[in-house]
Parts: structure tokens; C-alpha cells; sequence
């Protein structure tokens, strides 16, 4: 795919400091949802993840654990009936397993060949965590709700990750801010993993300037969610699930019409 340089000011700053000049011109972003939803049926679901495709993304992820495994199982095949290959959908369980209930989902999906599979336990977990890697033979992603460079490192020696294909989601929006996951990042730096092996949990428009000046794997997005600071840049549709950054100084909300008009509301209230 061709694309037209367009770097904003601020991530060629990011870029110039950290990431030896080089900027990424455009960002892979991937539609987090397949949430559950009272009278939210397969064919429901199937509608949800072929909107995604329709707005330009390629992976797409859905939740899972809040039903059987079964239960679970069918869900997984319909939204692959829209998704086509494993490679394109991801499952997010939101910690909720225990030992057991995270390594039967684990042989379950290892025919998948999944995308990934995330927090299957307690973020704390790193035992849990550690024996996952030893049962599910594909991508694993976890790091989300782990916020300070100590608790990040405590994952890395303790939670049996593979620096060859797992993946790290700490958040640069709650990460006590960019300094410090500037930290996390050169303690990754340190242990041998790729920065492209981050893709940061949410953060939208802030995480996606952070992916594109400090060479990250990517980031995360709620398509439809969290409106209207959601989302990206009015004008920004994404490609082949890629999305590039507004040229302009600051994170997009400038370029968002639906949010300016929120501001500009509520400081026009007495």
C-alpha cells in the first residue's frame, strides 16, 4: 500500500528523541468488541464484525468467558464465517479465568491458530500466566492493567512470555503517563523484546501518536465507542487496517467535529 507522508509535529518530536528519527507513516489497528449483550444472537454478532470490515479493518476481537465454552466455541466459529482465517480475530477473556478454566479455553482454541488470546487470568497471575505459555502453543497478549515500570518488569521475569510472539498491552494513557511508559519501554528494550511487539490497550488517538513516533506494533480501537472521544480523526478512514495521523499539532481532537461541538457546549454553560 502506498501512503502519503503525513506526520504530525508532535510524533516526529516523539520520533527524534526516542526512536533514532524514524516515523511510522501509517498505524495497524485492530476493532476490539464481540461484546455480550442481552439478545445479542450469532447472527447479531456476525453483523457487528462485518461492520468492522466494512469500515477498513482486518483483525478484529471479541470477548470471551462470560459464557460456557461451548457457548463460547459457537460464537468463535460465526464470527470466523465473517472473518474468514484465524489470523484475523482475537479473543479477550478480561482476567477473569482460573488455572483450569484458562488452560481447557487454551486447548480449545490451539486449532484456531488465533491472532491472539489475552488475559486469561488475573494480571497479577504471573504463575498462571507463565504455565499458559507451556499449554497454548500461539500468540498470547496480556499487560493491559499493569501500570508502573516494577509491575511490567515482575511480568516479563515471572510471566513466561515469548519475546517471538507474544504480545505486551500495557496502556500509555494509564500508564502514570507517557514518562513512564517511556520506562516500561526502554526496560523491554533492555530484556530483549521488539517494540513492535507492544500494542497498546485503548488510548485511541494518544496511543496511535505514541505508536507511530516510538515504533510500536500498533494500537487498539473501540469502533463506535466511547463517542465522541473515541475514534479517530474526522477524514482518517482506515486501510487494509491501517490508519495514518492527522497532520497537525495535537492528538486528533482537533479534527473531530462531534467532540468540538461537546466543548464548545459545555464551556458555553453558565
Amino acid at each position: 500500500m502506498q501512503w502519503r507522508r503525513s506526520f504530525s509535529p508532535q510524533t516526529v518530536q516523539l520520533a527524534d528523541r526516542y526512536h533514532q528519527g524514524v516515523t511510522d507513516n501509517a498505524v495497524f489497528v485492530y476493532a476490539a468488541g464481540g461484546y455480550y449483550q442481552p439478545g445479542k444472537d450469532l447472527a447479531a454478532l456476525q453483523r457487528e464484525m462485518q461492520r468492522y470490515l466494512d469500515l477498513g479493518y482486518k483483525q478484529v476481537k471479541m470477548k470471551i468467558g462470560g459464557a460456557s465454552l461451548e457457548d463460547d466455541l459457537r460464537r468463535l466459529d460465526a464470527v470466523l464465517e465473517v472473518v474468514g482465517d484465524g489470523q484475523n480475530l482475537a479473543v479477550d477473556a478480561n482476567g477473569r479465568f482460573n488455572f483450569r478454566t484458562a488452560i481447557a479455553y487454551a486447548e480449545a482454541l490451539e486449532p484456531y491458530h488465533l491472532f491472539w488470546y489475552e488475559e486469561a487470568g488475573d494480571p497479577l497471575d504471573f504463575e498462571l500466566q507463565s504455565a499458559l505459555g507451556q499449554y497454548y502453543p500461539h500468540a498470547l497478549a496480556t499487560g493491559e492493567n499493569l501500570f508502573s515500570v516494577q509491575d511490567a518488569q515482575n511480568l516479563i521475569r515471572y510471566g513466561g512470555l515469548r519475546r517471538d510472539k507474544d504480545f505486551l498491552q500495557f496502556d500509555c494513557a494509564l500508564s502514570y503517563g507517557v514518562v513512564e511508559y517511556l520506562r516500561i519501554l526502554s526496560m523491554l528494550q533492555k530484556e530483549g523484546w521488539s517494540s513492535r511487539r507492544l500494542i497498546p490497550h485503548g488510548g485511541h488517538q494518544l496511543s496511535l501518536h505514541l505508536a507511530a513516533g516510538l515504533g510500536l506494533g500498533g494500537n487498539e480501537s473501540y469502533p463506535g465507542v466511547f463517542r465522541p472521544f473515541g475514534g479517530f480523526a474526522d477524514g482518517y478512514a482506515i486501510e487494509s487496517g491501517y490508519v495514518r495521523l492527522p497532520e497537525t499539532p495535537g492528538i486528533g481532537f482537533e479534527h473531530k467535529r462531534e467532540l468540538h461541538q461537546l466543548l464548545r457546549q459545555l464551556s458555553e454553560k453558565p
